[in-house]
């Protein structure tokens, strides 16, 4: 429970004007103004500057520096106190204030006219530790990872153009026009569902894992949004089931989470396949921008285009050049008959030439073959007369002319040793006018021996 302290001189001189407004109350016709004019001064002049614990809740930092939240009490009761720290207590901070924190802010006690709210003006703040709802998120989020439910490796990339889109969330919902208003003006072409489910309070995450398993169950879309708009810790409570986490990481369908402001994280964003800041972030994420798309497509077509261009020039150009190489067939045949011409008439030359010379010829040949003829019966002839000459060198009858006589046997082959005859062989013997029939009477050789037995003739 948040306490406050005071000192007892403030209490006992605030007491008198308590009384005084009290009694007046019954006589007087208050304007609102005024009475809450009249409570303001009562309170600061009763309490004066106090001390209060509790836990931050919903805080905003404005754009001129201030910061606005709410305290709750520490003990769980649902007692809540508005607070406003202005920029310069805000700028004396020696820590980063969150929601869950537990703090002792000191302040004063006032009235805020324009809502008639009861307002802590916050002079200074100091840290007390993580808020008891915060240390159940941490604890959750701890037990959850350690069973590896927030693994990026399991998670999926959602399809780049799908072509229906579902949203689980409130009807009544910021955050659904948002999401509807963003996918309207980037993806027309986009079919959307809507699986409505409440977001805040006590039912809302049963309600949350009934929609996601039914969109799982009926396949009608290729990508879940999971969407909500900012609010405090407890505001997002339902987004740190332990269900919801379960549910998400089984849904057959990517989820990409966009849950809160960029400073809000739940459990169901470190379990959705993909996390976005916003809701209108998450939708931008779900779906490529039309407009981008089309630009894409008309540049690729604008490069097509270039390209079969390209082509087609360089196929041009390649049949001007085999067209020129052709020439046409006329022009052809007419360069070949030249070319024929040439030829038949070096042809001709050359036939007329060879034709004269061949003419000339035989007289030359028969010229050539008179003198080779002549030069070779001469050459015959002076061999003829060397080989008589020779013959008659070697002729037998010029030996006998000479007185010399050749013996034969009777077969008439010639007898050219002695050892061919013995006693009483008969031979004949051939001179140059004649011959005559000889008969052996005796047979001496140069070796000395007489008679003897012929040698066999060979």
């Amino acid at each position: 429970m948040a306490r406050l302290w005071m000192s007892r001189p403030a209490w006992l001189l605030a007491l008198p004007m308590i009384d005084r407004v009290a009694t007046g109350a019954l006589g007087q016709v208050w304007d609102v103004g005024a009475l809450l004019l009249a409570t303001g001064d009562m309170l600061q002049a009763r309490f004066g500057a106090v001390v209060v614990r509790g836990e931050l809740s919903g805080l905003t930092r404005a754009a001129s520096g201030h910061r606005y939240f709410t305290l709750k009490d520490m003990a769980g009761a649902s007692a809540l106190l508005r607070c406003a720290m202005f920029r310069r207590a805000a700028a004396l901070l020696d820590f980063e204030a969150q929601d869950g924190q537990q703090v002792e802010l000191r302040g004063r006690i006032v009235v805020y006219e324009p809502r008639g709210e009861l307002q802590l003006v916050v002079e200074s703040m100091q840290r007390l530790g993580a808020g008891a709802l915060y240390e159940q998120f941490l604890r959750l989020k701890a037990r959850l990872e350690a069973a590896g439910l927030f693994d990026v490796r399991r998670k999926r990339v959602p399809p780049r153009w799908p072509a229906a889109i579902g949203i689980i969330t409130s009807l009544a919902a910021a955050a659904l026009h948002d999401v509807l208003a963003a996918l309207a003006r980037r993806a027309p072409q986009v079919r959307v569902i809507v699986y409505p489910s409440p977001v805040q309070g006590a039912a809302a995450a049963a309600a949350l894992v009934a929609a996601l398993r039914l969109a799982g169950a009926r396949r009608e879309v290729e990508t879940l949004l999971l969407v909500r708009g900012g609010g405090s810790l407890e505001d997002l409570w339902c987004f740190n089931d332990e269900a919801l986490v379960q549910a998400i990481v089984a849904s057959p369908i990517p989820v990409i989470s966009g849950v809160g402001h960029e400073s809000d994280v739940t459990l169901a964003d470190l379990a959705a396949d993909l996390r976005a800041a916003t809701p209108t972030a998450a939708a931008e994420l779900a779906a490529p921008a039309q407009a981008d798309a089309l630009a894409g497509l008309d540049n690729l077509a604008g490069t097509m285009c270039r390209r079969m261009r390209q082509v087609v020039d360089t196929q041009a150009q390649r049949l001007d050049a085999l067209a020129s190489r052709l020439g046409g067939p006329a022009r052809s045949l007419q360069w070949h008959r030249q070319t024929l011409d040439a030829i038949e008439q070096r042809l001709q030359l050359v036939l007329r030439q060879r034709a004269a010379s061949a003419a000339r010829e035989p007289a030359q040949w028969a010229a050539r073959l008179l003198r080779a003829m002549h030069h070779q019966t001469e050459r015959r002839a002076q061999a003829l007369e060397t080989a008589a000459r020779r013959l008659e060198a070697l002729d037998p009858q010029r030996v006998l002319v000479r007185g010399y006589a050749w013996m034969a046997d009777g077969s008439g082959r010639p007898v050219i040793s002695v050892r061919d005859v013995k006693a009483g062989d008969r031979l004949d013997a051939v001179w140059a006018d004649g011959t005559a029939l000889v008969e052996v009477q005796q047979v001496r050789s140069d070796a000395g021996d007489v008679g003897g037995t012929p040698r066999r003739r060979r």
